[in-house]
């Protein structure tokens, strides 16, 4: 079974928490792309709370048409099943191209993450 989020990935997510909590304008490009493999729900998640490892930070989109960036409970996600009891999974591909800034200006555009 493949991690949700390998150590490396969490350690740049904790970093871009606490860069986050310095400068309210920073905005990171996304450090992990996650999403269920029988729905239509994405997760691009920049940052990890510091003071709350539970709790990221990125954008999320559950496939209703309103992407939004928002706090998700890492804990839910790695516990959440969808219909055909398959767990969320980590794109082992994703790279980003842009910041989360420009993927939720794109996203709110066309009502759905585009990567």
């Amino acid at each position: 079974m493949t991690q949700l989020i390998t150590d490396e990935q969490r350690a740049q997510l904790l970093s871009n928490g606490r860069q986050s909590i310095e400068n309210p304008d920073f905005d990171p490009q996304p450090v992990v792309k996650l999403f269920t493999p029988d729905a239509p729900a994405t997760w691009l998640l920049t940052e990890i709370d510091p003071d709350d490892e539970d709790r990221g930070h990125g954008l999320c989109d559950l496939g209703q048409g309103f992407p939004e960036l928002g706090w998700v409970s890492l804990a839910e996600l790695e516990a959440l099943r969808r219909p055909l009891g398959l767990p969320i999974e980590r794109d082992l591909y994703f790279r980003a191209r842009k910041s989360i800034g420009a993927y939720a200006r794109e996203a709110r555009l066309a009502g759905r993450i585009a990567v």
